[in-house]
């Protein structure tokens, strides 16, 4: 399947070329958050900077490229902030069981 793809964007990986060398191309996974995704990776980042400044809107095989660069630093937040609400749903859970047992334990002194 890997190489039916590669064969349909052969013509694309000409036009990544264009903009410096490409260390590597890594395809999304099908079952994941990354499906119809694909990393770039340059080697000197002026050309990685380039080719997101030319080919942003770029329509390939009718649809449109949207480019950007990865930046850890946000992912890593993202990745804090749904750690903290998890936390948070679980404090939430663990304060609704406790004033479930506090209403029990006074129905019953009733």
């Amino acid at each position: 399947m890997l190489t039916s793809h590669l064969a349909i964007c052969h013509p694309f990986l000409s036009t990544l070329g264009k903009y410096g060398a490409v260390y590597q191309i890594r395809l999304g996974e099908r079952g994941r958050d990354t499906k119809g995704t694909a990393f770039v990776v340059y080697e000197d980042i002026y050309d990685a900077k380039r080719a997101v400044d030319h080919l942003s809107g770029f329509n390939v095989g009718g649809r449109y490229l949207v480019c950007m660069y990865y930046q850890p630093a946000k992912f890593e937040r993202r990745a804090n902030a749904e750690e903290k609400k998890k936390e948070l749903e679980e404090l939430r859970r663990q304060v609704k069981a406790k004033k479930q047992q506090l209403a029990n334990n006074a129905n019953q002194t009733e």
